[in-house]
């Protein structure tokens, strides 16, 4: 009866770490497709992000939403998109607060943050299973 309950466990923190993953993967990935759209040029130009900047974050930020979804990438580098990606969301915050204030509209990479952490914590929770 324990093993059947722990392979429920198992099962049930699988789904929940694809499902975070995978939601987090559609606000992640698409983005490489919009980077020099007027909109996303006028965005960073607000916030006084250099183009070549906003370009590499852009193309770090795939990569990294690319190691997140592919599980047969290494547990380290995993740990590194998640940092990585995780200090995007966090900046965006602060340049957001700087340069509009505190208004409701700074704080929506929070949203995509808290997928990231969920997706973090079941991660780690999978690989103490393994």
């Amino acid at each position: 009866m324990e093993k059947m309950e722990g392979n429920q466990s198992k099962k049930s923190i699988k789904v929940a770490y694809w499902v975070f993953t995978g939601l987090l993967a559609l606000f992640i990935l698409p983005g490489i497709f919009f980077m020099n759209s007027p909109e996303a040029q006028e965005g960073t130009k607000q916030l006084g992000i250099p183009t070549w900047l906003a370009m590499e974050i852009g193309i770090g930020h795939f990569i990294g939403g690319l190691i997140l979804i592919l599980p047969f990438i290494g547990k380290r580098i995993k740990e590194w998109a998640y940092v990585g990606c995780g200090i995007k969301y966090i900046s965006a915050v602060i340049g957001h607060l700087a340069i509009d204030g505190f208004v409701p509209m700074s704080f929506s990479p929070l949203v995509v943050f808290a997928l990231l952490l969920v997706s973090y914590l079941t991660y780690h929770q999978l690989q103490k299973l393994k």
